[in-house]
């Protein structure tokens, strides 16, 4: 099968699979100007048809391959535990499908280099749906550091916390890719290589759970230009967001960074004045679909390439690595 047709005007999506996720996308495809929900595909007939009704989605599939030899679907989104998100994105794209993946796009350096590969043999766009660096606020707030809103940055904090009480859930889930760090620690790491790069070197402390996986994560990063990077994420709190840049003459603060909400917003704090910048409302998840429509469509660049994607994940492991080790890691981005 090829990839749509770069005439087209409409992408038509299919969700690969019924997580509860989808309620934050479905609103966002039908929302969006060249974008309409097709297909929905889960492991049983029945349920896939149930979930259609529910939804008002066209048409059912009772396996996921059978979404994707769909010819009336154009772009895929996958909501699948972590430990698919390769396997599938890589089959969507051999399938000739664009493929808006959830975070993180994998669990290995490997997994991210064969995805990236099956992308650019098919000539398909796939993305991580890390939805809130879509969002214009976050480009704002790069704009202004890059610009010296803060001055020289010594310090880039972050942390995302959420209480999953749900004992069942796939993140709780060791052979299923679960983890804090792969579920909201994907947030303050993107957000401080976002705002000074990738590092060079770092630290990670890990509390685990009975399950096996971490339920608590805290980590430095180090760059090679000297900035430090921490950030905090886990499962057992109240929900907590937070995203700060220091440099040596202001501070800049994202309030509601991860989850951008109608009270998201940047202050700029310097000396004794601080500076309110709010943006007009957008849908963090309508950014994402309009991100890979216009990729395709227009063949616009995509805000956040695949390649920052792998080193999203290359960040990860190391820390993972350096928690299970106790010791200091170098990041591989080769």
């Amino acid at each position: 099968m090829t990839a749509v047709n770069r005439n087209e005007t409409v992408l038509k999506w299919g969700l690969l699979s019924t997580a509860r996720i989808n309620r934050r996308l479905i609103p966002a495809i039908r929302a969006a100007d060249r974008a309409e929900l097709s297909a929905v595909a889960s492991r049983s007939q029945p349920r896939a048809e149930a979930y259609a009704a529910e939804w008002g989605i066209p048409r059912a599939h009772g396996s996921y391959q059978a979404l994707l030899d769909d010819p009336d679907v154009d772009a895929i989104y996958i909501s699948l535990p972590n430990s698919l998100h390769a396997e599938w994105a890589v089959r969507a794209a051999e399938a000739g499908k664009h493929v808006l993946c959830e975070k993180p796009l994998a669990v290995s350096v490997a997994e991210c280099d064969r995805i990236i590969a099956a992308a650019q043999s098919a000539g398909v766009v796939v993305i991580e749906a890390l939805m809130y660096l879509h969002h214009p606020l976050l480009h704002k707030a790069r704009q202004l550091v890059l610009e010296g809103a803060v001055g020289q940055v010594i310090l880039v904090r972050g942390a995302l916390s959420i209480s999953l009480d749900r004992p069942n859930d796939v993140r709780w889930k060791p052979e299923l890719g679960g983890g804090s760090l792969w579920d909201v620690g994907s947030y303050p790491v993107s957000f401080i290589r976002w705002m000074v790069g990738d590092p060079q070197q770092v630290f990670g402390w890990q509390t685990l759970s009975k399950s096996g996986v971490d339920e608590t994560f805290a980590g430095l990063l180090r760059h090679s230009s000297g900035v430090l990077g921490v950030f905090d994420c886990g499962f057992r709190e109240l929900f907590r967001s937070q995203a700060e840049v220091f440099g040596t003459e202001g501070t800049l603060i994202i309030e509601q960074p991860h989850v951008i909400a109608p009270e998201s917003r940047i202050l700029l704090r310097r000396d004794s004045e601080e500076r309110e910048i709010s943006l007009p409302q957008a849908d963090p998840y309508r950014c994402e679909v309009d991100a890979l429509t216009a990729a395709v469509i227009d063949r616009v660049p995509l805000p956040v390439p695949l390649a920052s994607s792998r080193a999203n994940v290359a960040t990860m492991v190391a820390l993972y690595e350096s928690a299970r080790l106790g010791l200091a890691q170098l990041v591989s981005h080769t």
